[in-house]
């Protein structure tokens, strides 16, 4: 086959027809031989109803329903695993992932990349958001590991090889946007404008970006570890000035600095600083104590007759992933 598209889809049901007659629209050209994969990540509303009925009205569509709400990057994984073609593409179902943008993105795949990204520009968008989104991504490149370019998302197209790469990778806690850039291959960049949703509201409240930026900075390697010694030994340095200034100016001056005063700025400091050191330590610690209960990323429910079980059904091994 061609080429597969996986969509997860959390409650989704408005705006499932409009994707699905864009989708059409943009492959009907220059695309036969494809196949659509819907991921109903634990839907509350009416989306796998609606995955059902397209399923059930063109032959390209398929659907995989999966027990509960496990996050969008158990749904990819789940995607990924079911399809069947020999390019990939991961788009959302909200349309602000362009369909038409594949045209541009499918010719670059062919012509010896292993993955097209589409890297959304930031204009129109508020102010404090860009700025944000910016300084996030800078802290990713410095302390992570791994090269990310601001507006590179979720939305592109692999090759076989390259997903097959992806899907070797067996942690639990995954940040994919980290994992595309880690496995590396030859990579193209296509640039697009972003589109506000047509329908509903983003799933991606304050809370749940902050946790997927944990996720990112935390992935890859022990630099936020590394980083909590360096303070650490900071804060004795600024702490012994301080020491050796105040008994300077009581020696000098004759001036006697509030032993009340010193022991709570002392103390307070301290305080947050192990806190700090603590809560990053605990962050690992956690996610060793996750890894080692090898649960599975997600439990399916119900999916098209068509798919049958996981395309990918065991785990590759390096070797395996050389063509």
């Amino acid at each position: 086959m061609y080429l597969s598209m996986v969509v997860p889809c959390f409650n989704e049901e408005l705006g499932l027809q409009r994707f699905h007659d864009a989708l059409v629209a943009a492959l009907s050209e220059g695309v036969r031989d494809y196949e659509v994969i819907l991921v109903d990540d634990g839907s509350t509303d009416r989306t796998l109803r609606e995955a059902r009925r397209l399923a059930a009205a063109n032959p390209r569509f398929r659907y995989v329903s999966l027990s509960r709400n496990f996050g969008k990057e158990s749904a990819m994984l789940c995607g990924l695993r079911h399809a069947r073609g020999d390019r990939i593409a991961l788009l959302d179902a909200d349309l602000q992932h362009p369909p038409e943008l594949l045209r541009r993105m499918l010719p670059l795949l062919d012509s010896g990349y292993d993955q097209v990204v589409a890297r959304r520009s930031r204009s129109g968008e508020r102010r404090w958001r860009s700025t944000l989104a910016r300084a996030y991504y800078r802290a990713v490149r410095r302390f992570a590991g791994v090269r990310l370019l601001d507006g590179a998302g979720d939305f592109r197209v692999l090759s076989r090889r390259a997903a097959d790469a992806v899907l070797s990778l067996p942690e639990h806690h995954r940040f994919s946007k980290g994992l595309f850039s880690w496995i590396g291959f030859d990579t193209a960049y296509v640039s697009f404008r972003g589109v506000p949703r047509r329908d509903g509201r983003s799933k991606w409240t304050f809370g749940a970006l902050l946790e997927h930026g944990i996720d990112g900075l935390t992935s890859f390697n022990a630099k936020p570890l590394r980083m909590s010694i360096y303070l650490g030994a900071l804060v004795v340095l600024a702490s012994a000035a301080w020491v050796v200034r105040a008994a300077f100016e009581t020696i000098v001056d004759g001036s006697v600095l509030p032993v009340d005063e010193a022991l709570l700025v002392g103390l307070a400091g301290m305080g947050g600083l192990q806190l700090c050191f603590l809560g990053v330590l605990g962050e690992y610690l956690g996610r060793s104590y996750f890894e080692t209960k090898c649960r599975p990323h997600y439990l399916i429910k119900e999916r098209s007759p068509e798919l049958g079980a996981d395309v990918v059904a065991r785990r590759l091994r390096p070797a395996e992933l050389v063509s």
